[in-house]
């Protein structure tokens, strides 16, 4: 998507460490008017789909799950990283590796929420590793229900979690595909 590809060339900045920061637009402050854009997209790619939910992993998939719903006219479902007084009853859960925080969660989503039968679209803001969508996809085999496809806003391509995931029979489609990057060259995209 040569929106956002623009906006990542202009206000993103990368890091030591295979750190893309995007959080003046996408995962802090949030560009609506580009949110709104991507779910556009997004409804494109997968609108012939059946999709019934949407789910995303907390927080930062949230705002892009929000908006892309709005198109899929469905709601959006997402999995929290702790246990709170708000999740009562029984849950799915799956444990997952976050690459940003270095961290493993136990993240979890009430059995209220996602049903055999949902045909559930996964959106997120980053694949690097796969950990978080492969986390997402044993949620949505637990709940007997589909997975269409993963909508992703920014994957690094020369990481291996977009293989691993395709490798599983997962469609993905991603908005924006980094084939290299550093701070001295920037970001250079895949075709």
């Amino acid at each position: 998507m040569q929106l956002l590809e623009e906006r990542i060339r202009r206000d993103g900045i990368v890091r030591e460490g295979n750190v893309l920061k995007v959080d003046s637009f996408l995962n802090h402050q949030i560009d609506v008017t580009l949110l709104n854009e991507m779910g556009r997209e997004l409804l494109r790619l997968f609108g012939d789909d059946g999709v019934t939910k949407i789910l995303t992993i907390e927080a930062s998939g949230i705002g892009i799950a929000c908006i892309a719903a709005q198109y899929f006219n469905v709601p959006v479902v997402f999995a929290k990283k702790a246990a709170s007084k708000n999740i009562s009853g029984d849950v799915y859960t799956s444990r997952v590796h976050s690459f940003t925080k270095d961290k493993y969660y136990d993240v979890m989503v009430s059995k209220d929420f996602l049903h055999a039968g949902d045909r559930v679209l996964i959106i997120d803001d980053f694949l690097a590793k796969g950990a978080a969508l492969i986390g997402l996809c044993d949620i949505i085999n637990q709940a007997g229900a589909t997975v269409v496809g993963a909508g992703i806003a920014i994957e690094k391509a020369f990481q291996d979690g977009g293989k691993k995931v395709r490798d599983m029979g997962i469609r993905i489609e991603s908005l924006a595909r980094v084939a290299s990057m550093s701070p001295g060259s920037g970001v250079v995209f895949a075709e």
